[in-house]
């Protein structure tokens, strides 16, 4: 049955650095609630409280625009093989650009990825498990890459200009703070 807990504890971490997928959840005050998978090599755990996760360019930025006005986040990993569980973070995040000194300072901690758009940091206020007996047992095969290939195709300017006419703005016409690069 769930539990709560107020840290990530070594078996936590454990099982989330396990994970090949996670999602992270964000909304506005009001419009759309945005959920998104992620994966890849892209999530750290920083201490016991803090998490950060390096986010890739892609079709919008909703989790960036969201939190300029509601810094509440919610990340969910589940177990799709071995042990059931289900494990959330809830919390309150930032995002980091690049030129942001916390992006300069923390970005070393992640493979290089191009399409690399900012990082989110989440200071972690609660973590809840829960029993994950109703997630199918699946079989890992391989990360996907054709993210990683279509960013490094588009090159630095390529991206740079999709990110200006693709993720300047969620959805619902919030703005994201994305740099246009010029």
């Amino acid at each position: 049955m769930g539990k709560k807990y107020d840290r990530i504890n070594q078996r936590l971490q454990d099982f989330i650095e396990r994970q090949k997928i996670f999602f992270t959840a964000t909304a506005a005050s009001e419009g759309r609630i945005n959920l998104s998978p992620k994966g890849m090599d892209t999530f750290r755990v920083l201490d016991s409280n803090r998490v950060m996760w390096l986010n890739l360019t892609g079709s919008g930025n909703e989790t960036a625009a969201h939190l300029l006005q509601n810094d509440r986040i919610t990340i969910m990993f589940c177990a799709f093989e071995g042990v059931p569980m289900i494990l959330r973070l809830y919390g309150r995040a930032v995002a980091y650009h690049p030129g942001d000194a916390e992006f300069d300072k923390y970005i070393g901690l992640f493979p290089e990825i191009a399409g690399t758009r900012q990082l989110f940091d989440v200071a972690v206020e609660l973590v809840q498990t829960s029993c994950g007996m109703g997630v199918p047992l699946m079989d890992f095969r391989q990360h996907r890459d054709e993210l990683r290939t279509w960013a490094e195709e588009l090159g630095e300017d390529g991206i740079a200009d999709y990110q200006e006419r693709k993720n300047q703005s969620s959805i619902d016409g919030l703005p994201t703070r994305l740099p246009v690069k010029n």
